[in-house]
């Protein structure tokens, strides 16, 4: 909250002036800050719940593109005008849970097959009908034992961490429906060294 400070001009002194005011005058100070705080909540409401909202990193799953404690606002608004892209980090619902919610990156979209071999995912669709290696340099870890092969329906999305040998997802838990997604990492606000707009998005075909 920024704070104003006033001069005072008719005190050449500079003395300590304290000031009283009527209980007329109070009233309409008491309507004023009412008028206030309702405005805010229209304003303000309406944007938390639709629009964008605010989250915590908790958790290793997604080191080294998001660390515990970073504060992150998501956007909400996007994915009700376009379909969420491959690389895009979102946060959701967990599907097991719905009172908990999970931040991890989109690896395959609905109709794609994923074929996890190794450390290497492969993704096959129209487009690339005999595979598409992806390159995915925000990996920290993952284990070169991985076996997988899953095919997406058509609001089905499959996600994972990005320190995947320590990340519960889609291997785990199976895919993820679009109408369990919140939204989109938008904008990382804490720690103020690392304040990025999309932080973390690494979108491919």
């Amino acid at each position: 909250m920024n704070q104003i400070e006033t001069e005072n001009t008719n005190n050449p002194n500079n003395e300590s002036v304290t000031e009283v005011t009527t209980p007329t005058q109070n009233a309409g100070s008491v309507r004023e800050i009412f008028t206030f705080i309702l405005i805010a909540l229209v304003v303000v409401l309406p944007i938390r719940w639709f629009v964008a909202q605010p989250f915590i990193v908790s958790g290793a799953s997604m080191e080294n593109t998001f660390h515990n404690n970073e504060y992150l606002i998501v956007d909400q608004l996007s994915y009700h005008f376009a379909d969420p892209k491959r690389g895009e980090v979102i946060v959701f619902r967990y599907p097991n849970d719905h009172t908990k919610y999970f931040i991890k990156r989109i690896i395959g979209l609905p109709g794609e097959t994923v074929e996890i071999k190794g450390d290497q995912v492969t993704i096959v669709n129209d487009e690339n009908p005999n595979g598409l290696t992806l390159s995915e340099p925000y990996i920290n870890t993952m284990s070169g034992n991985s076996k997988l092969t899953v095919t997406l329906g058509d609001d089905e999305y499959f996600v994972m961490g990005d320190n995947r040998d320590h990340s519960s997802d889609s291997r785990a838990w199976g895919s993820l429906r679009k109408d369990e997604i919140i939204g989109r990492a938008w904008l990382r606000l804490f720690p103020a060294s690392k304040i990025s707009i999309m932080p973390g998005s690494h979108t491919t075909n």
